[in-house]
């Protein structure tokens, strides 16, 4: 959900050209999206259909220039993979925080749909916000 936020967001914005990868660290390869994230996003003009599942890789941590994760056991592996100097907890870089109180992302697997749409708000309010912050236009 938090890619295809970013997709759209940015595609509104003169931000410029930035590129969105999704990797899970605990996924199989090529698994779609599960239907509670297919119906929060189509409820909010977004398609999941063509997602598939990506392992998170150590080629996809030298792909990117920065890595948002969505709770400490990811950022976690990340760091693991050697992601060290750029990576960050979406909540902390959302808020410019760094100082372990930040949120993480509630992990929507399994539950309903008010669950899938909860995460789904969250999720957008995050991903604007680390945009803004990376485009520089976050409030000060």
């Amino acid at each position: 959900m938090a890619e295809a936020i970013a997709r759209r967001l940015t595609a509104k914005t003169r931000i410029g050209a930035l590129e969105f990868r999704s990797a899970g660290t605990s996924t199989i390869p090529g698994l779609p999206a599960s239907g509670g994230a297919i119906r929060a996003a189509q409820r909010h003009d977004l398609t999941l259909q063509e997602h598939v599942s990506i392992p998170l890789s150590r080629e996809l941590i030298d792909w990117a220039d920065l890595i948002l994760t969505m709770g400490p056991s990811h950022l976690l592996r990340v760091l693991e993979l050697g992601g060290e100097e750029k990576s960050a907890l979406l909540g902390a870089y959302s808020q410019g925080t760094g100082d372990g109180m930040e949120p993480a992302v509630p992990d929507p697997y399994g539950g309903n749909d008010e669950v899938y749409e909860a995460t789904f708000l969250t999720l957008e309010a995050m991903v604007t916000a680390a945009l803004d912050r990376l485009s520089g236009e976050e409030e000060r």
